[in-house]
């Protein structure tokens, strides 16, 4: 399996460790965290769609791949800690999640999960849950790596209650809602280095309007799903335009329709 780059360079590169080799756990300096993100998605810009009779959105099965999930679980085995949300846990509790959380399917990926323990990391990411309302089913929590919630100021203290009594480390967002300057200040205080961001467009938008998201990883593949209902990878305001610089780009020509991984670094200023 093999993908070929466009930028910066021209030649083929093994899929297997495409994104491994970026080390993204090590490149934050001391007392810092580096947060990236990562999303699948068409050429109109679809990265999910109604599914099923419920009609929750999910990402479709002609857009997700084995080959872009492998990539998906490369970036997970390179965080400390999963940034996601509460709407996750409520599809697990229900029996609807996409999937489990990475590094998931441990016999397909007892690589990375060796990886990891030979960088010195746990053997899985902690997960950190942003929740304004907290209103997430405690039985839905992982049970195999630490939680930590940040939640709005005035989110229901009985809930905070229940959590805390599951073992979450619960943490208030004095601005009200959860804001992300709290939620990189969080990461940094508990020594994390590196975290990588598998929720929605919701907070996606929360880690890009406080200029705290480092790098987005992009799936962009080859097809048009249409659909009058659908979700894209940034929904909501912006108080200005955020600029964003390629750093890499491969063509993976060895699946029908083709995809391309893009990596992009946000430009920050100041």
């Amino acid at each position: 399996m093999s993908v070929r780059e466009l930028y910066p360079g021209n030649k083929r590169h093994s899929l297997k460790g495409l994104y491994l080799k970026l080390a993204l756990h090590r490149i934050a300096a001391a007392r810092n965290v580096y947060i990236y993100a990562n999303y699948i998605v068409s050429l109109d810009g679809r990265i999910s769609l109604p599914m099923g009779t419920d009609a929750m959105q999910r990402v479709p099965d002609s857009l997700a791949n084995a080959r872009d999930w492998r990539l998906y679980q490369e970036l997970a085995a390179q965080s400390e800690v999963l940034i996601t949300s509460a709407r996750y846990f409520r599809q697990l509790a229900q029996g609807c999640a996409q999937d489990v959380l990475p590094l998931g399917d441990p016999a397909r990926f007892t690589d990375l999960q060796e990886w990891r323990a030979a960088q010195g990391l746990r053997a899985q990411p902690d997960v950190l849950i942003l929740s304004n309302s907290l209103n997430i089913p405690p039985d839905a929590l992982p049970c195999d790596r630490r939680v930590l919630v940040a939640c709005g100021r005035d989110a229901s203290e009985a809930a905070a209650a229940r959590l805390r009594g599951e073992g979450v480390a619960l943490y208030r967002c004095p601005q009200g809602k959860v804001d992300g300057g709290f939620v990189r200040q969080l990461l940094i205080t508990h020594g994390y280095r590196s975290a990588y961001m598998i929720a929605g467009p919701e907070v996606h938008r929360t880690l890009l309007e406080a200029g705290v998201l480092d790098e987005c990883f992009l799936t962009l593949r080859h097809m048009l799903l249409g659909g009058r209902s659908y979700a894209t990878c940034l929904e909501g305001p912006l108080a200005q335009p955020v600029a964003m610089e390629l750093v890499s780009l491969y063509l993976d020509d060895d699946i029908d329709p083709a995809q391309q991984f893009a990596r992009f670094r946000l430009r920050k200023h100041g």
